[in-house]
């Protein structure tokens, strides 16, 4: 048995309006994380949730808040999502080469898990002094679209990332984000990615409950089969 399913809806795909009662819905639809895409119209075209979103739903539910930051500036973020209850602060591989070990020292000292993603352009490479530094990121997350949009087409071509961290991280958390849905599932659950983000095809869904449950049962069949 692998590391274990961890399935995450986008929160991206909810209904703004009520981000509090989308995030207990999907709880109760068996959801182990809630992904939350921070965006600062810099490093990404689009603007979209920071700090005080978090803070406004982390005094509605105790789930775990898996922030994805993409942001020209990292650090600057380290504080206030922190205060804001964050859990897991994932931040982009291309902004943080210089600083990087600082970045993952502050997260690690807030109680955040830190995890390092990386853009379909960026090799695999760029992310393993990361893992397998001195003070080491928790997750990789490995984008299978291109960031700052949602409902873009899956990437299968991006699944040799995934192979060649789990073949070389057996432990690793490694994340899929961007057009995972029952259609594409296998491709990536197969290549040994354990968590999953999962936007439009869960909300989108008549019934997102079957959906999250697909996602889990086909990663934890994969991690059976290797």
């Amino acid at each position: 048995m692998g590391v274990a399913a961890k399935i995450a809806p986008s929160m991206l795909s909810s209904d703004f309006a009520n981000l509090a009662s989308e995030a207990e819905r999907m709880l109760k639809f068996g959801a182990d994380w809630l992904h939350m895409d921070i965006m600062d119209g810099h490093f990404v075209p689009n603007l979209t949730l920071g700090a005080p979103v978090i803070q406004s739903l982390r005094k509605h539910t105790e789930a775990y808040l898996d922030c994805h930051l993409m942001v020209t500036n990292p650090l600057d973020y380290v504080e206030p999502l922190s205060k804001a209850g964050a859990s897991g602060f994932t931040f982009h591989v291309e902004v943080s080469k210089e600083n990087w070990q600082e970045l993952v020292q502050r997260i690690k000292s807030k109680g955040m898990k830190p995890g390092v993603a990386l853009k379909p352009g960026t090799p695999i490479e760029d992310v393993y002094p990361l893992v397998e530094g001195e003070n080491p990121v928790e997750m990789v997350l490995v984008m299978t679209v291109e960031p700052g949009f949602g409902g873009q087409k899956f990437m299968p071509e991006m699944m040799e990332k995934v192979r060649t961290l789990r073949e070389r991280y057996p432990s690793l958390d490694i994340e899929v984000d961007g057009g995972l849905g029952p259609s594409t599932i296998n491709t990536a659950a197969s290549a040994g990615a354990n968590c999953i983000v999962a936007g439009s095809s869960v909300f989108g869904a008549s019934d997102p409950s079957a959906v999250i449950s697909l996602l889990r049962s086909s990663v934890e069949e994969s991690q059976h089969k290797s």
